[in-house]
């Protein structure tokens, strides 16, 4: 039967069927390679801007296991089908030799014209090549589609009974890493200025929901406040005498805390009132607003929302106060710091010439790391201070010196226990010297 095969098949009509083999293995390579490559996030921004094209390609990314199923099959069929055909003339031609002939042949041809070609063009343009080729697909996974989602269950089954996970559905953890994987390529390659800042933002929206806002509030230490007990006279010259617009009010200790105070009220109050003398603080200010220090700066951002308020007290579980939280906080922690005149001074972060920097130790390590690209950890301690006391494992005394993560630290003051300047050389600096 071999034999009618081969002589019942001509050169003529057997060169134009292995063409559109390959021209067929091609499509399916590059319908295949434009599937598994095309951008999710664009097409689905195309498909809202009424791109009809876009909106299939949705849908068969939606079906992507199915769609890359059904053309793997047709390009096996039909790489087969060339290779029969190529070894059925050959053979007819040159006898047993022609088996030879006919595999470097077709070998050669399939990868150059049905594979490595189609695939590469795919890749370069994804996105476009998806585009085109998506009613087509459709049409393949309608005529391949019920062989292809056999093929796929029988494949499952082995990749079951391997101990291989067969659920193509990603988790959120592997959906987040792909996000951040995509903002880290922001701007590659390409001279872009602004993309390092558009990155640092994107990736602190991202980690909204893992900070806390015990990692961004001020700490009590650093938290203006007033005695209710006070005259009036006295709170005003407070009041003014602070860089701030809203004062936590507290009555016989720090952690009695009545309400808030904003300087406006005050001042509205005084001047309807003709004087000083008949204003009680009570009736200026305003509930206070505590808020546990575990919660996230997502919730927070979005309770600042929903309340329409922007200023917080932050307490422990005994109910202690750990300090204050604003708006402004949250938003610094996604845009970086918003400074304004009192800014400049709070900051706490001189650089030398040397490439040294003197830096007051309250300053938020995730400051310094956004500021000036550096991987310092944040999880071990919010301050560069906390950072320096967790490495040395005991209060440090003044010029003392260390070094780990590739900086060296030196304490160059301190406050009680409290380490409130040192001086910070990053590995460039320290490279910079010993060359």
């Amino acid at each position: 039967m071999e034999a009618d095969l081969q002589l019942d098949l001509p050169i003529g009509v057997a060169a134009p069927l292995v063409v559109l083999c390959l021209a067929l293995g091609a499509y399916m390579s590059a319908a295949e390679t434009a599937i598994t490559g095309t951008s999710r996030p664009r097409m689905h921004r195309l498909a809202q801007q009424g791109n009809k094209r876009a909106a299939i390609v949705n849908g068969l990314l939606d079906r992507k296991d199915e769609a890359v199923s059904a053309v793997l099959l047709g390009n096996s069929v039909v790489n087969i089908l060339s290779a029969s055909l190529t070894t059925a003339v050959l053979t007819a031609v040159f006898g047993a030799a022609g088996i030879v002939y006919a595999t470097i042949a077709v070998g050669v041809m399939v990868v150059i014209f049905a594979e490595v070609m189609p695939k590469t063009w795919a890749l370069l343009r994804a996105d476009r090549v998806a585009l085109m080729l998506a009613p087509s697909i459709v049409l393949t996974l309608a005529i391949l589609g019920p062989m292809a989602r056999a093929v796929a269950w029988i494949s499952r089954v082995f990749l079951r009974l391997l101990g291989v996970r067969a659920d193509p559905s990603a988790d959120a953890e592997e959906h987040a890493d792909v996000l951040r994987g995509a903002i880290e390529l922001h701007g590659h390659g390409q001279a872009d200025e602004d993309a390092p800042a558009e990155k640092a933002m994107l990736r602190s929206v991202l980690d909204l929901g893992d900070r806390t806002v015990s990692d961004v509030m001020t700490h009590r230490g650093n938290v203006v406040l007033i005695d209710a007990d006070q005259p009036m006279a006295a709170i005003v010259s407070h009041l003014l005498a602070a860089p701030y617009t809203r004062l936590p009010v507290f009555r016989g200790e720090p952690d009695n805390v009545l309400g808030v105070v904003h300087a406006k009220d005050l001042f509205r109050a005084i001047n309807a009132a003709g004087g000083l003398e008949t204003v009680s603080i009570e009736g200026v200010m305003t509930p206070p607003w505590f808020i546990p220090e575990t919660t996230t700066l997502f919730d927070q951002l979005q309770a600042f929302r929903a309340r329409h308020e922007h200023f917080a007290m932050v307490v422990d579980e005994y109910g202690a106060l750990l300090g204050i939280v604003t708006l402004e906080d949250i938003i610094e922690e996604i845009t970086g710091d918003i400074e304004d005149e009192h800014d400049a001074i709070k900051r706490g972060v001189v650089t030398r010439e040397d490439g040294s920097l003197v830096v007051r130790g309250d300053v938020p390590i995730r400051d310094l790391n956004r500021e000036y690209g550096w991987g310092l950890p944040e999880d071990v301690a919010i301050t560069i201070a906390g950072l320096v006391l967790h490495e040395a494992r005991r209060i440090p005394e003044v010029g003392q010196t260390y070094a780990f993560y590739g900086f060296r630290f030196e304490i160059l003051k301190r406050e009680g226990t409290r380490i409130a300047e040192l001086r910070i050389v990053p590995p460039a600096a320290i490279q910079a010297a010993t060359d």
